[in-house]
């Protein structure tokens, strides 16, 4: 038992003799997911909920249904990504039906139960990590193949909560290339390694700019390291993405689904054949 030890084992990331196990949340009866896979960043900014929304859509032009599960509860981008505007309802057992996207993802989001989407979310952290095990257990998700969990930043209370309760089959990180970035891409390396979570690979974004005239790549943000460090961690899948404004344009007009490019789908393949 640690020196410090609070006897919260909910709160707490330690791997002392003294642990007691967290149980798994069960979730809602009416909600059998096959395969959740949570999209992780050690810092923000970095195209989290880029790569999470990619990556659903990927799947699910692949046949299956998918379903994202917005975790980022102060900072919840997913709705925006999918250009949803309508708010979630409840059916007649009073559970929360998730959005349906045009393609048929479905979407839960703190955005998609406040009146305003510019509302701020200003709770404390345990309350926030409740909202997480809401959407889990009082969502009515439906038959689901692969479910994305969209994390908020860092290792805190919710990315614990979720480690913890709910059934996780494996995590992709996000990063960017700037040197400060790879020691934060190490600290989730590390978490997920302590909550026995396998990785299923690394998602470099910004890693450059391609010239549409001349079709040279420049590393507007630095050289690369991702490389090394998956080398070092043994993690197979690595992915690069491009700084693209046609592609945050076309995302912001017609939404995420449009998106056409395959720089994910090597990843989204390992994902299928590993989770």
């Amino acid at each position: 038992m640690a020196e410090d030890c609070s006897h919260d084992c909910g709160s707490c990331s330690s791997s002392c003799g003294e642990r007691e196990q967290i149980p798994i949340e069960k979730g809602n009866p009416n909600s059998h997911v096959k395969k959740m896979i949570a999209v992780v960043s050690g810092k923000g900014g970095v195209g989290k909920s880029l790569v999470t929304s990619m990556l659903s859509v990927i799947m699910r032009r692949r046949g299956f249904n998918v379903g994202v599960l917005d975790a980022d509860i102060t900072g919840p981008s997913i709705p925006k990504c999918f250009g949803i505007t309508s708010k979630a309802g409840a059916n007649k057992e009073g559970a929360i039906m998730p959005v349906e996207t045009k393609t048929g993802i479905k979407l839960m989001s703190v955005n998609l139960l406040l009146e305003n989407d510019t509302d701020p979310v200003v709770w404390r952290g345990p309350i926030i990590s409740g909202v997480v095990k809401q959407f889990w257990n009082d969502v009515e998700w439906g038959d689901i193949d692969y479910m994305f969990v969209d994390m908020p930043p860092g290792t805190g209370d919710v990315p614990l909560t979720v480690f913890q309760s709910l059934p996780i089959d494996g995590i992709v990180i996000v990063t960017s290339p700037q040197d400060l970035v790879s020691m934060i891409v190490e600290k989730a390396v590390k978490m997920a390694a302590m909550m026995n979570k396998p990785i299923m690979g690394i998602v470099e974004n910004m890693s450059y700019f391609k010239c549409p005239d001349c079709g040279k790549k420049h590393n507007i943000f630095g050289e690369s390291n991702v490389d090394s460090i998956a080398g070092f961690y043994n993690i197979h899948e690595i992915a690069k993405l491009p700084l693209d404004p046609a592609l945050a344009a076309k995302c912001d007009k017609e939404g995420i689904e449009s998106f056409t490019n395959d720089d994910l789908n090597l990843l989204a393949a390992y994902i299928e054949q590993n989770a």
